[in-house]
């Protein structure tokens, strides 16, 4: 099992294609938004240099962290043209947070895909796992990604 900071800062390789330009938010990074109640803006997120997003993605998820991030998020994007980001709640007993059980739209997701993905598996992936395959599944969003990220995730 991953320790903490590598799981807060991990990417998956079904994201390789804007590792590195950081042209798109990574979803270690909205996991940590979502657990400090933090709307990042894809506007706010390029507006900031690349050595600013990767130090997004390199911070840590412990809770004192968590709180000193949306401190920082906003100081950071209080004079950009979007404005400052948005306070939201903190994620807590998310679907993806609850490892005791399968959310249905990520098992429709998976067996519409042929895969195989059982309370147990549910259990058993890490909660950024969790978070990546709830996000990847909601409706409206871009699921080109979906079947890569069962894979790497379960296999």
């Amino acid at each position: 099992m991953a320790s903490s900071m590598q799981s807060a800062s991990h990417c998956f390789d079904f994201e390789q294609d804007f590792i590195g330009n950081w042209r798109c938010i990574p979803l270690c990074v909205r996991r940590k938004l979502d657990l400090s109640g933090v709307k990042l803006k894809l506007d706010h997120w390029l507006a900031l240099t690349h050595d600013q997003r990767q130090q997004l993605v390199d911070w840590p998820d412990t809770s004192d962290a968590l709180h000193d991030l949306r401190d920082h998020l906003r100081e950071r994007t209080a004079s950009m043209p979007s404005g400052c980001v948005k306070d939201l709640p903190p994620s807590i007993s998310a679907p993806w947070q609850q490892a005791d059980h399968l959310p249905a739209d990520v098992a429709d997701a998976a067996a519409a895909r042929g895969v195989t993905l059982t309370p147990t598996h549910w259990r058993g992936i890490r909660e950024l796992d969790r978070f990546a395959l709830c996000k990847l599944v909601r409706p409206g969003h871009d699921h080109h990604n979906l079947t890569a990220a069962f894979s790497e995730v379960l296999g």
